[in-house]
């Protein structure tokens, strides 16, 4: 991605709400390539969901930076699962890292189910992308 001029705040940098966009696009475009459409996750009754994020900034970003966006989702028994990111500049600086917890809800229980990993092997062409 390139960081465009104006999502930069008043000192020029990347505004911290575009990091979160920036981690959400990464996400969706891992999710994507693994075959799962958000069309697949309506049809069976999920969607996912954010329950916490945490950024670590550690180096600043510009307009004009170019950065990739690393995804790794880590996925065990339980109802709730981690992606670990990193904004990494082309140099190979490092310029965030992004913690976040989520999970598959049940669209019309409203609560979590109970294994997403079922979903995502049962969804995906490509499980693999998951850690499974």
């Amino acid at each position: 991605m390139t960081v465009r001029g104006y999502e930069t705040d008043m000192l020029g940098h990347l505004n911290q709400s575009v990091y979160l966009n920036y981690a959400e696009h990464a996400r969706w475009s891992l999710v994507q390539a693994a075959g799962v459409s958000q069309e697949s996750l309506i049809a069976k009754g999920v969607g996912p969901v954010t329950l916490e994020t945490t950024i670590r900034y550690k180096r600043e970003l510009r307009a004009g930076d170019e950065v990739e966006v690393t995804c790794d989702f880590h996925m065990d028994e339980s109802k709730i699962f981690r992606v670990e990111q990193t904004i990494r500049k082309t140099d190979g600086t490092v310029a965030a890292e992004i913690s976040a917890t989520g999970g598959l809800m049940d669209l019309k229980e409203r609560k979590l189910v109970a294994d997403p990993r079922e979903y995502f092997r049962a969804l995906a062409t490509d499980p693999r992308l998951f850690g499974l």
